[in-house]
């Protein structure tokens, strides 16, 4: 197949799987096994194209992360910079402190297929549990349920688990709605994301060369402007579909991975 060609479904592949509870690791993982893209430029190619599902939340939530850089703290005053760095702070920690050994141990076919199972079933719990809504919008969560979800987000360093279906979850148990959840988990995940992304580009920053430049940009490209329908998509879906629909494709995801790939 076309590198280009590869290069554009994997784009999709990023772009409709990163904020959605299904792990984009484990799609891309499974996708890149199908069409023969593996290896050390592969893992660079899916951290460029991280920066594409980046900028598209930036762009959708422009407004909200302007509203973010006025520093207004005052209780009320709705989300604000300090619920981002709460949100932040434990996974960031670990992720600085272990990231050698995530990148060497845990970025196995195995590891990612015990991820998906173990993220639904939390998934699973988060939407069955018998639970008060607090905060019903984005505006309303408070500074201890940003912490919460925050924690929770330490699981999604285990490739696998998700980043958005372990946040997602972790809120929904802290007393948040399932759209404000999701709401969040999107805000918080930029400067995750650009954060981790940039720091693996610089560690394989010798695998960039100027021939895969237009690859790389195709595939950003696409993540890009399929992410931003995913995102608008999946924020409509959280005001109808249960949570638990999403651990169950995880589910077939997961036994996909097994027959395919293990």
């Amino acid at each position: 197949m076309d590198e280009i060609i590869k290069a554009i479904i994997l784009g999709i592949v990023e772009g409709l799987t990163e904020f959605l509870p299904v792990s984009s690791t484990g799609h891309l993982i499974l996708a890149g096994e199908l069409m023969q893209f593996t290896g050390d430029r592969a893992k660079t190619f899916e951290v460029v194209i991280q920066f594409g599902a980046v900028l598209a939340v930036l762009v959708l939530y422009r407004q909200r992360f302007a509203k973010l850089l006025n520093f207004n703290l005052k209780k009320g005053s709705g989300l604000n910079v300090l619920h981002i760095a709460l949100a932040m702070l434990p996974a960031c920690v670990l992720a600085v402190a272990l990231h050698e050994v995530i990148k060497q141990y845990l970025f196995g076919s195995g590891t990612v297929l015990f991820g998906l199972v173990a993220g639904g079933l939390l998934m699973i719990v988060a939407d069955r549990s018998k639970r008060i809504i607090v905060s019903e919008e984005l505006d309303d969560i408070t500074y201890k349920q940003a912490f919460i979800i925050g924690c929770f987000q330490i699981l999604s360093l285990w490739p696998g688990f998700s980043r958005s279906g372990s946040t997602i979850s972790g809120g929904m148990l802290a007393g948040t709605s399932q759209k404000a959840a999701a709401e969040f988990t999107f805000i918080v995940s930029v400067p995750i994301m650009a954060g981790a992304s940039t720091l693996d580009l610089i560690g394989s920053r010798e695998l960039l060369t100027v021939a895969d430049a237009p690859l790389f940009l195709i595939g950003l490209i696409a993540a890009f402007t399929v992410g931003m329908i995913a995102v608008v998509t999946f924020i409509n879906l959280m005001k109808k579909l249960r949570l638990s629909y999403f651990a169950y494709y995880r589910f077939a995801l997961a036994a996909l991975f097994y027959f395919i790939i293990l």
